[in-house]
């Protein structure tokens, strides 16, 4: 059963354990002004809980948005769903965002691929077509134009520790190495990120099947981590470091590390440009 109706905000709850990351960037401003100026043109999605609140499926931007503008209450279609019937609309709408990160598509795909097992044999939301749980990595493969192989690659990803996972969504380490990693235990993981802090080095493919390698054999040592992890790799990127501290009176608040990096590089180009005026002045 669906309605539309308008429930107070103070009576909605966010999505238990959402994969997706709520970002305070520039498309979140606008939308705070269009709400402001137009109201909420678009109805939030929600489901009903035992306690008598709702839990946001989609429309956590548009829900925060009313909050901070101090609105009380917001249009809703309501939906009797369970918390697997849920899961896989909240997975699919987000999954058509424009930026996806790498640990956001990780931890979505896993939720909706145990979404889909827990039910067994079910029937999609918008199709009759059966889909057994057997099948459920080639399905959301399919859905989202990737293999079956590439989806279960990125559900490994969520067994990655935390710091280790962000290296991914800031593409210092790609997604083949950090698969490698995911089957070390964590606290080799986090003898890898240490590494990382002090050198700024992370594995590369090889170095990281070897490090699998060893962890399985229970043979990767403290010594022979740091040993592999010395070697020189040729396409090894490097970073320029630079103390946020100094830099950050300059950014907007609500930037976002990727908006930083391309503030940062498009300042440089401008000095750049500014110097060879001045040398050509002369």
């Amino acid at each position: 059963m669906t309605t539309l109706t308008e429930i107070k905000i103070e009576n909605l709850k966010t999505f238990e354990n959402n994969p997706f990351i709520f970002r305070e960037d520039t498309a979140f401003e606008m939308l705070i002004e269009s709400i402001a100026n137009l109201g909420v043109l678009t109805p939030i999605i929600v489901r009903t809980l035992d306690d008598g609140q709702y839990e946001i499926i989609s429309g956590h931007r548009r829900t925060e948005a009313c909050r901070r503008l101090g609105i009380e209450t917001i249009p809703c279609i309501v939906k009797e769903l369970t918390r697997d019937e849920a899961t896989v609309i909240l997975v699919d709408l987000n999954l058509q965002r424009d930026e996806v990160l790498p640990s956001e598509k990780a931890h979505a795909y896993k939720m909706k691929m145990d979404a889909l097992k827990n039910q067994g044999a079910r029937t999609d939301l918008t199709s009759t077509q059966p889909v057994t749980k057997f099948r459920t990595d080639e399905m959301i493969g399919k859905e989202n134009n990737e293999s079956r192989e590439t989806v279960r690659r990125y559900i490994r990803l969520t067994y990655l520790i935390p710091e280790i996972l962000k290296l991914v969504d800031e593409g210092r380490i790609s997604l083949t190495p950090a698969v490698e990693l995911s089957y070390l235990a964590g606290y080799e993981q986090e003898q890898i990120y240490c590494f990382y802090e002090n050198e700024e080095v992370t594995p590369s493919y090889s170095q990281s099947v070897r490090l699998k390698k060893l962890s399985q054999e229970f043979r990767l040592t403290d010594e022979r981590l740091f040993e592999i992890m010395s070697e020189a790799k040729a396409n090894q990127k490097d970073y320029l470091k630079i103390p946020t501290e100094s830099i950050e009176r300059y950014f907007k608040s609500r930037f976002t590390e990727k908006q930083k990096q391309e503030f940062v590089i498009k300042a440089v180009e401008h000095y750049h440009r500014y110097l060879m005026r001045q040398r050509d002045a002369r």
